[in-house]
């Protein structure tokens, strides 16, 4: 690969309502040459999510790293919130950012998933690019059940069987997803009133897989006692963030419903930013420079003092 290449990866981990030990994973996962972008909790989902972006190697260990803490750090058995997951370090994406394609981070997940197995004993789904059979291209299919639902299937299904690890679950870390997409924006829309069959109806219409807009997952839950719709946008090329916005709009009026503030949950890429969409200015505090990966590149934050 080229010594100029950066990729970045997303660990998203099963802990949003304990700062101290968010704060540990993401110290642990300082590598040398490892740039940390972005990392932030969300309590209501009782998760939260690490940017880092940096040469291929360090990413991966620094991803590794962060798997074994959360290992270490989050027991499922007692963990809950609305957000699905099957593991402590949930979900592990390699992504191209500049010198590298889909199937160099699909190579590099392989990678790193047999490194969560062997030094932790974590077992290991492939999904997205990386996916070793056709019906675990799509997260959500490798997720039913969540981890309690998977942690029983796999012990009658050999189906729903780990790719690397198992064949049962870590007892408390569960099991990691790690894969390697394209870029995707994390969006959270609230809704005025507290309805969440409204909120359900929307993503519903919404969502690709009901026949929506191409590249689009979404979910309606409550969270904070706010109805929220929760999405995926993972072609926001060709299906663009003010689209997908006019249809919530359009959409909730016609559910009975009116939309209120969003949130954005980590980065978006510079071709996916506006200034000015309504989209964006219906987020709060939206900064540029702290929010688009480019311009993060430039100024990364500082790591985490142990």
């Amino acid at each position: 690969m080229n010594p100029e290449t950066i990729i970045e990866c997303v660990p998203n981990f099963s802990e949003g309502t304990d700062p101290s030990k968010v704060s540990r994973i993401v110290q642990a996962m300082q590598v040398p040459g490892v740039s940390l972008l972005d990392w932030s909790l969300d309590t209501a989902h009782n998760r939260s999510v690490v940017t880092i972006a940096g040469p291929a190697e360090a990413v991966v260990e620094s991803a590794i790293r962060g798997a074994g803490k959360a290992a270490e750090l989050i027991d499922l058995t007692k963990q809950n919130g609305v957000h699905p997951r099957i593991g402590a370090a949930d979900v592990i994406p390699f992504i191209p950012v500049s010198g590298a394609s889909l199937a160099d981070c699909a190579l590099l997940a392989r990678q790193a998933g047999l490194a969560v197995w062997r030094r932790y004993g974590i077992p290991v789904y492939f999904y997205g690019a990386a996916a070793a059979r056709p019906d675990r291209v799509q997260l959500e299919d490798v997720r039913k059940g969540q981890f309690e639902g998977l942690r029983d299937a796999v012990r009658r299904d050999t189906a729903r069987r780990p790719d690397i690890g198992g064949p049962e679950l870590h007892e408390t870390a569960g099991a990691s997803a790690v894969g390697a997409r394209s870029f995707l924006i994390a969006y959270n829309v609230h809704l005025r009133q507290p309805d969440v069959t409204a909120a359900r109806a929307i993503a519903r219409d919404i969502r690709a897989s009901s026949g929506g807009l191409h590249g689009v997952k979404a979910l309606g839950v409550l969270a904070n006692g706010r109805a929220q719709v929760s999405m995926n946008i993972t072609d926001h090329l060709t299906t663009p963030m003010p689209k997908v916005y006019a249809r919530l709009v359009d959409l909730a009026r016609r559910h009975g419903a009116e939309l209120d503030d969003s949130e954005l949950i980590g980065l978006i890429p510079q071709a996916a930013y506006e200034p000015g969409a309504e989209w964006i200015a219906r987020i709060p505090n939206f900064d540029p420079e702290l929010k688009v990966i480019e311009r993060r590149l430039e100024r990364p934050l500082d790591w985490l003092a142990a």
